[in-house]
């Protein structure tokens, strides 16, 4: 197991490493590796231009490197040209999308909703002009597509209509601004926490653990989601307290509402409410509702501030809250001697006499 478990890692390592360089490749970083690139391919496409490869064409263009299909034919010259056309165009595609993507994302005027949607859009539409530039140079008939068209719609209509279903969901939470990036959402599973970015498939959801989920975006649709700061970042919390039926209603009432209000993340308007709910078995039972200014700073904490407040001024008031108590009372018709007298039993004899002994 501990070979086969290396030598997973290193095909994992290599894959990534592999991955790494086709991405370094299409997408350079660096200012040097643009312009590398672009001198490279100036270069030879003016040495294509001159015959420089006419040498080279005429050794793998004949008959031992052609393949015949049917009736169609490939040569190792015309699939090499295919995937230098393909690397140029897609190459070039790169380069116009992280720079129309950087342009976008500078745009203030524009809301992390509205810049998502463009750049998706942006991206689409160039690498779709750049798929048809590259079958139109390399001469191919796109009534030959008409046959494959039919078959990746039935593709997509059963195997890939999950991630069709997701790519839809995420243009429709972008154009209608239901969940943008930095809102505060809850999913009908329990997940919280902000939204970090929209994807293509995904919403990413970063939790106050720390963890980043990927949330499908059709489970936005399709499913109930609370969303904190769709309209406003106000937020309410709700405090459940019980007080004894001995104590003063209208000073326990007095004192929870000021606790609220001295609380310097209480909102003013609206204000902090309470309500006597109901009386209780053992307690009489209020609820304070009170609202904060900016939920996204958490609730936790102003409610733990509260619910120490409340504390203290019950504890300087006198007033008590109460937890359920039981007394039990054990009735006998006899006194415990007369009853060991009259069964002729001992202390001894009862711890161990077993219920169900006499069975």
């Amino acid at each position: 197991m501990g070979v086969r478990y290396r030598a997973i890692l290193i095909l994992k390592a290599k894959g990534l490493r592999m991955k790494k360089i086709f991405r370094s490749l299409f997408r350079p970083q660096s200012q040097w590796g643009r312009w590398a690139g672009i001198v490279l391919i100036v270069a030879i496409a003016a040495g294509a231009m001159h015959s420089s490869f006419d040498p080279l064409r005429q050794q793998i263009d004949t008959a031992p490197f052609v393949f015949t299909l049917g009736s169609y034919e490939l040569s190792l010259y015309g699939a090499l040209k295919g995937l230098f056309v393909v690397f140029v165009f897609f190459w070039l595609a790169n380069l116009v999308v992280s720079a129309g993507e950087k342009w976008l994302r500078n745009l203030n005027r524009l809301g992390p909703s509205n810049k998502a949607l463009l750049i998706k859009g942006f991206q689409i539409g160039t690498y779709m002009l750049a798929f048809l530039l590259v079958l139109d140079v390399l001469g191919t008939d796109l009534t030959a597509f008409a046959v494959v068209g039919g078959a990746i719609g039935i593709g997509v209509g059963f195997g890939l209509q999950k991630i069709t279903s997701n790519f839809i969901s995420g243009l429709i939470l972008l154009f209608e601004k239901s969940v943008e990036e930095g809102d505060l959402v809850e999913l009908s599973d329990g997940t919280a926490g902000f939204v970090r970015h929209t994807g293509a498939r995904y919403t990413l959801i970063e939790t106050f653990e720390s963890r980043d989920i990927m949330v499908p975006n059709e489970d936005f649709i399709t499913n109930r989601v609370t969303n904190w700061t769709f309209s406003n970042s106000q937020g309410r919390i709700d405090i459940n307290i019980g007080v004894s039926y001995g104590a003063d209603l209208d000073k326990a009432h007095q004192l929870i509402v000021e606790a609220a209000r001295e609380h310097p993340r209480c909102s003013e308007k609206p204000g902090p409410e309470c309500f006597l709910m109901d009386f209780g078995d053992s307690s009489i039972n209020f609820v304070l509702h009170f609202w904060v200014d900016d939920i996204i700073a958490g609730r936790r904490r102003p409610r733990s501030d509260v619910l120490f407040s409340i504390w203290r001024k019950f504890k300087e008031a006198g007033i008590e809250i109460p937890f359920p108590q039981r007394d039990i009372h054990v009735k006998t018709s006899l006194p415990l001697s007369g009853a060991m007298a009259t069964s002729d039993m001992t202390p001894s004899s009862l711890s161990n006499t077993v219920p169900g002994d006499d069975k």
